[in-house]
C-alpha cells in the first residue's frame, strides 16, 4: 500500500484529501501538531510540528502539506521531502509563499515540487495552459473567478493577513512581465461576461495564478478578477465557515495578436475541489506522468488538457472551450 503524509490533515482541506486519498486506494498518513486532533480522525497519524518533519515522513511516497500560512510550513516541509527523496505538493494560495517555493528550490530540487495545486493557483494555471495548446506565448491571460459565495476557512484567512503583512499593505498584479507591488485605494469594478451571464468583479484581484502561469508562460499580462459578492463575503467573513453548496465558474480567456482563446471549468465548493487536484497530482507524480523535473506548477508539470479531463471524468468539474 503506497502511503501519502498529509501535513494538516485536520484542517478543513486536509480532511478533503485524506478522504481523497483513501477514496483512490492510498493510505493517508495524518501528520499535524495536535495530537488529540490527530486521533480524532480514525487515521494512522504521527505528531509532528515543522521542526520534527524526517522523522514524521519515513516510509511515506509523498507528502501533501495543507497547512498554512504556507510562509511559515511550504520551506520548512520542502526541505524535509527534498531530505527523504520523494515528491512535494501544498494548497497554498499565498502568492508570496509560492514565490519563495520557485526561487529558494527551483536549483535544488531533484524530485517534484508542486506549489499551489488547488483551487487557486493550480486550477487556473492548468485552465490558461490547455487553452494556449500549440500556443508557445501569447500577448495576456484572464482568469476571472465567478463564485456564489466564499466563506472562508480561519486558514484562509491566517494566510491572507501574512500575505497582506510581508506586502506592507500594498496591492500585487502580473504586468509587464514581472509582479508589481503598487498602492490603490480601491479594485476597479468592471463586468465580466461568464458562459452563465454577466457578472460584476473586481479587477486585479490577484490570486496565485500570476504565480503559476508566469513560472512557465511567457505571457507578459496575467490578470485575475473576483465576483463582487465574494470580495464582499471574504471581507466579511462568516464565523460559520465555508459552504458546500457553494458553486464556482472560473473562466479564462488567452489572446495573441487579436486572437482569444477561451475555456471555463465550473463546478461546486472550492475548498473540496483542491483534494482532486492534489490527489491526481501525487498519483501522477508517482506514475511518471509528468513532463518536468524539480519545482513546476500544475501546467508545466502535468499535461493539462488530460489533468483536466480527469477531474471532469471522476465528475469534479465541468468543461467548456470555446
Amino acid at each position: 500500500m503506497t502511503t501519502i503524509a498529509v501535513f494538516g490533515a485536520y484542517g478543513h482541506t486536509g480532511r478533503f484529501v485524506t478522504a481523497e486519498l483513501a477514496d483512490r486506494g492510498l493510505v493517508p498518513l495524518a501528520l499535524g501538531r495536535d495530537e488529540s486532533r490527530l486521533r480524532a480522525l480514525g487515521l494512522d497519524h504521527r505528531v509532528a510540528g515543522v521542526g520534527d518533519l524526517d522523522r514524521a515522513l519515513v516510509g511515506t511516497a509523498a507528502v501533501i502539506n495543507c497547512a498554512g500560512p504556507f510562509a511559515d510550513t511550504a520551506a520548512p516541509l520542502v526541505e524535509a521531502a527534498l531530505r527523504a527523496g520523494i515528491p512535494y505538493v501544498d494548497v497554498a494560495a499565498e502568492i508570496e509563499a509560492n514565490v519563495d517555493t520557485f526561487a529558494h528550490f527551483a536549483d535544488r530540487a531533484r524530485t517534484a515540487v508542486v506549489p499551489a495545486m488547488a483551487f487557486f493557483g493550480g486550477l487556473g494555471d492548468l485552465l490558461v495552459t490547455a487553452a494556449m495548446s500549440d500556443w508557445t506565448a501569447a500577448d495576456e491571460a484572464h482568469v476571472a473567478y465567478g463564485l456564489s459565495s466564499w466563506h472562508p476557512t480561519a486558514g484562509t484567512l491566517a494566510s491572507g493577513t501574512v500575505s497582506h503583512d510581508r506586502r506592507g499593505g500594498r496591492r500585487v498584479r502580473y504586468t509587464r512581465g514581472r509582479l508589481d507591488y503598487y498602492t490603490a485605494a480601491a479594485l476597479p469594478a468592471l463586468t465580466w461576461d461568464f458562459p452563465d451571464g454577466s457578472r460584476a468583479v473586481l479587477g486585479d484581484f490577484s490570486m496565485a495564478d500570476i504565480v503559476t502561469v508566469p513560472s512557465h508562460l511567457p505571457i507578459p499580462e496575467v490578470r485575475t478578477y473576483m465576483s463582487t459578492n465574494a470580495a464582499g463575503d471574504l471581507a466579511a467573513a462568516d464565523p460559520a465557515g465555508p459552504s458546500p453548496t457553494q458553486t464556482f465558474t472560473v473562466d479564462v480567456r488567452v489572446r495573441r495578436a487579436g486572437t482569444e482563446r477561451r475555456i471555463s471549468a465550473t463546478g461546486q465548493d472550492i475548498y473540496a475541489v483542491s483534494a482532486p487536484l492534489a490527489v491526481e497530482a501525487v498519483e501522477r507524480i508517482l506514475d511518471g506522468r509528468t513532463k518536468a523535473i524539480g519545482v513546476a506548477s500544475a501546467g508545466r508539470m502535468f499535461d493539462a488538457a488530460d489533468f483536466l479531463r480527469a477531474l471532469e471524468k471522476r465528475g469534479h468539474i465541468s468543461l467548456d472551450a470555446h
